[in-house]
């Protein structure tokens, strides 16, 4: 399956996400969702999505001085940018587990879940070390997190 369309429907998500905890530069960003599993993902694009997502305020930014080369534009996520994340994580939320429900009769029992910790393993001869269970795709979070808009709510 070509990723390129997908990527181009997610990629201020996965931005917003990635510098939500830390702000980063612009190849920092880039080099943080690869790291995370998007390797699709072109410099050039990324670049772009972070002047659009600066221009529209959901990042600042500032310069940072640098010793062995360039000064460095590093982006910080603003509260509106907060909000954005949270109304887009409610919404991929939302889908996720739609498109999960979709396919996870369908997955090869290969890529349906990653292999149990070894500390987490089931018992040997209970039901879900026979794999009575179908795995999860999605993964929903156990706390409620207050995130939902109103529009993405059922």
């Amino acid at each position: 399956m070509d990723t390129t369309q997908l990527l181009k429907g997610v990629l201020d998500l996965a931005v917003l996400a990635v510098v939500r905890d830390e702000d980063g530069y612009g190849y920092d960003i880039v080099r943080r969702l690869r790291d995370a599993g998007i390797g699709d993902v072109g410099d050039a694009s990324v670049y772009g999505t972070l002047r659009r997502l600066y221009s529209g305020g959901a990042l600042s930014s500032y310069v940072v001085p640098s010793d062995g080369g360039p000064h460095r534009k590093y982006y910080a996520i603003t509260a509106q940018g907060k909000h954005m994340l949270d109304e887009q994580i409610a919404t991929w939320s939302h889908f996720a587990v739609a498109m999960s429900g979709l396919l996870a009769p369908h997955v090869p029992p290969s890529v349906a879940a990653p292999p149990a910790p070894a500390a987490a393993a089931a018992p040997p001869g209970s039901a879900a070390a026979a794999g009575a269970a179908a795995p999860a795709l999605f993964h929903p979070p156990a706390e409620p997190t207050g995130i939902l808009s109103e529009g993405a709510q059922r």
